[in-house]
């Protein structure tokens, strides 16, 4: 009994020990020499994410987010400004903070091609100093629940880019990490993949009080598991808060989206998004519109340029409404 005991006032006392903020920065600038250039991929970040707390940062690529991330897993030094990471100093105590985190990356080179799975990821926990038998038991239960099991002994250069991305997961969580670092953990996997990916990763931090900093460019994926977003672009935080509250940005205007034929160029005085599926050969167009009077005028104009229209209806607000209208360009432009 005793024993049982201890166990519970252990676990008691590490869970009280977790810092209530998981990362924050303070007035973070980073800059880049680029020849004659210099560029500032950061320019004055200041964050702070709560432990326990999925947060996923949008931006375009160049917008700053891949830096930020290399910073905070002490890859990078900042120009100027503060980061810590569980309450440690990036610059000052790296050492300390690169046992606490992992990182998850997507489309990144998946391990040794001449190992299996299964090496694979017990190669990545050595490297980590996981005690042996601690390691053999995380594996085993990780690959039970991403459905690796059959594969965990295929060497990697023969599984599918969706086992791939399910292995790099199972090395970034084989740590138990205290903050894990996805940066575009879906990327290249089917729909059902990408499924189970984010169902254990929200399963798993919320049963250990776990932080994860998510960036994607699958604003529907953001909008489903994200507790707060922060939409950064040219290395400024645009917008920061709940989806649903950010959508609320858009509550007093109309959001029309049709359906046409494929338009290669297009020109409005009303601003709108257009994704081209050149698959099914359509193009949507979503148009932010402050008067429904003028969805007539929209429609009448079309018509004049010759554009086919398949489908028309109103819809309700999305997060990609609201980066397109911070940012002025889809997230994949």
């Amino acid at each position: 009994m005793c024993g049982v005991y201890y166990y519970f006032f252990k676990l008691l006392i590490e869970f009280n020990a977790m810092p209530s903020i998981a990362i924050e920065i303070k007035n973070l600038i980073r800059y880049f020499e680029t020849g004659k250039e210099t560029v500032k991929a950061l320019d004055g970040i200041n964050l702070q994410i709560k432990t326990g707390e999925l947060f996923g940062l949008l931006g375009s690529n160049g917008s700053g987010k891949t830096t930020l991330i290399k910073i905070l897993c002490t890859l990078l030094y900042p120009t100027s400004g503060e980061a810590f990471v569980s309450g440690i100093n990036v610059v000052k105590e790296p050492e300390k903070i690169r046992g606490k985190i992992n990182m998850v990356a997507g489309e990144e080179t998946s391990g040794y091609g001449i190992l299996t799975v299964r090496e694979n990821i017990w190669l990545f926990s050595q490297l980590y100093g996981i005690e042996s038998r601690l390691a053999k038991k995380r594996i085993d239960e990780l690959l039970e629940l991403l459905g690796l099991t059959k594969r965990a002994h295929t060497r990697i250069h023969k599984i599918s880019t969706g086992e791939r991305q399910k292995m790099n997961l199972c090395r970034g969580l084989v740590t138990d990490p205290d903050v894990l670092f996805l940066d575009e953990p879906t990327v290249g996997v089917d729909v059902n993949s990408g499924r189970t990916i984010r169902d254990y990763l929200l399963k798993w931090m919320k049963n250990n009080r776990k932080t994860i900093l998510l960036t994607t460019h699958n604003m529907v994926e953001a909008e489903e598991i994200c507790d707060r977003v922060a939409i950064i672009d040219e290395g400024k935080i645009l917008a920061l808060d709940t989806p649903s509250n950010l959508k609320q940005m858009l509550k007093n205007e109309t959001i029309l989206e049709l359906e046409t034929d494929i338009i290669k160029n297009l020109s409005f005085k009303y601003k709108f998004s257009k994704v081209d599926n050149h698959e099914k050969k359509i193009s949507n167009l979503r148009f932010f519109l402050k008067d429904e009077s003028t969805i007539s005028d929209i429609i009448s104009e079309l018509s004049k340029k010759g554009v086919k229209i398949k489908s028309l209806h109103k819809s309700e607000p999305k997060l990609e409404d609201i980066f397109i209208q911070l940012v002025g360009k889809n997230i994949n432009e």
